[in-house]
């Protein structure tokens, strides 16, 4: 019987390696080997780790989406850590210390890095975020945790969603997503669907005049979703028995709450009937998100009564917010609504650390190339003066209006 072998010369195909994605200064190069699964975002390349050898390869454009996109899949900011001996100096950004015992991030890792950058870094280290992630970690909501390299600050409301989340439950999945605009509560709902790798339907819910108004909506065309031309009758049919995400945007600016009473059957029992001679569908496993302003006034009263208003939420500040909101929303939407509501979610006022973090993240996302090419003090400079016209009510969309006004006399 004859046999072949392959030819001794023979090359074979290359492995993705993660030390020439990230030279590349490709993203959709680092994202498409980190998916392969072939590589770990842990990984050495070369002596050091793929976060430090982002950090310190010279000529990287897009050095902060790299980051951000090792962060995001579980690079561990560990690697940054001085090490014995190390000598670190004094003169570190707020924002580049790591709370607990671990020690510091090196300041050399961090000291030639746009605000944004920093952040990230320091978040992904924060006992915090290591806690609250642990709480979904074998759970099929595990990719929501990569949701912090997309929304700045909101760590509170995210510890208790992934709360929610992994508590066992036979009820559908319903939460509120509420506060002042500008703060990441839109952003967060778009996000969800596809994290998760799941269709999402979003409803615009200014436009329902009656109760069956919501069945016929047409989902909202988001950049990050294919078009579809499914009602949201028809999305639920089609995505029968399984995860999918509905987002309501604007949920208390229907015209009347009697139109929120078609909810309460899929929300109470994870069933609806669209017309009374038809079958039940099941959306049992939908999970139905609510965006709101309600509470708006509440969250700056709460925030200003607060011992250290510019300092990061407790958990315990956060909870009794949480409960003094709940009733705002049970006298707007109605109690019978709210009590199938699983959780309402409150989101707070940035940090300062954050307002600097969201600054630099609209330099770049104005104009990247021309922000690439200023100086870092000029970079720190524009961003901190960019706070001057921060609007508590407006949130990061003030912080976009007043970069693009500084860029412009800038450049």
């Amino acid at each position: 019987m004859t046999s072949f072998h392959e030819p001794a010369h023979a090359i074979a195909t290359p492995r993705p390696t993660l030390l020439f994605a990230i030279a590349s200064d490709n993203v959709d190069e680092v994202r498409r080997v980190l998916e392969s699964g072939e590589v770990g975002p842990n990984d050495d390349v070369g002596p050091q780790s793929a976060l430090a050898f982002a950090l310190t390869a010279g000529n990287l454009g897009h050095r902060k989406d790299i980051v951000k996109l090792l962060l995001a899949h579980g690079a561990n900011p560990a690697s940054l850590r001085a090490q014995p001996g190390h000598s670190a100096r004094s003169s570190v950004a707020s924002s580049a210390q790591v709370a607990g015992t671990d020690g510091l991030v090196r300041p050399d890792m961090l000291e030639n890095l746009d605000p944004a950058t920093r952040y990230y870094i320091t978040r992904a280290d924060a006992p915090q975020t290591r806690r609250a992630s642990s709480l979904i970690h074998r759970s099929f909501f595990r990719p929501l945790t990569r949701v912090r390299y997309d929304l700045i600050g909101q760590d509170r409301a995210l510890e208790q969603l992934f709360r929610v989340l992994s508590m066992p439950t036979m009820a559908p999945i319903v939460v509120l997503l509420c506060g002042p605009s500008g703060h990441g509560k839109s952003l967060l709902a778009r996000r969800f669907g596809s994290l998760l790798d799941v269709p999402t339907h979003t409803v615009n819910m200014t436009t329902l005049r009656t109760t069956r108004d919501i069945w016929k909506s047409y989902s909202m065309t988001e950049q990050i979703q294919e078009p579809t031309d499914l009602t949201l009758a028809e999305f639920l049919k089609e995505n029968e028995g399984q995860r999918c995400v509905v987002v309501l945007d604007e949920i208390e600016k229907t015209e009347n709450e009697v139109i929120l009473s078609s909810l309460l059957m899929p929300w109470e029992l994870g069933r609806v009937s669209f017309e009374a001679s038809q079958r039940h569908v099941d959306c049992s496993k939908v999970i139905w998100l609510g965006t709101s302003n309600i509470g708006h006034n509440l969250v700056f009263e709460h925030q200003a009564t607060r011992h250290s208003p510019e300092a990061q939420m407790s958990r315990e500040e956060y909870v009794d917010l949480m409960k003094m909101l709940r009733p705002k929303v049970s006298e707007r939407l109605g109690p019978s609504l709210l009590s199938r509501v699983t959780t309402v979610l409150p989101f707070v006022p940035f940090t300062t650390d954050e307002k600097i973090a969201i600054a630099a993240e609209a330099l770049f996302s104005l104009s990247e190339d021309a922000a690439e090419s200023l100086p870092a003090a000029t970079v720190e400079k524009l961003v901190k003066d960019s706070l001057q016209s921060y609007v508590p009510a407006e949130g990061a969309r003030s912080l976009y209006r007043a970069v693009s006004t500084q860029l412009l006399d800038t450049l």
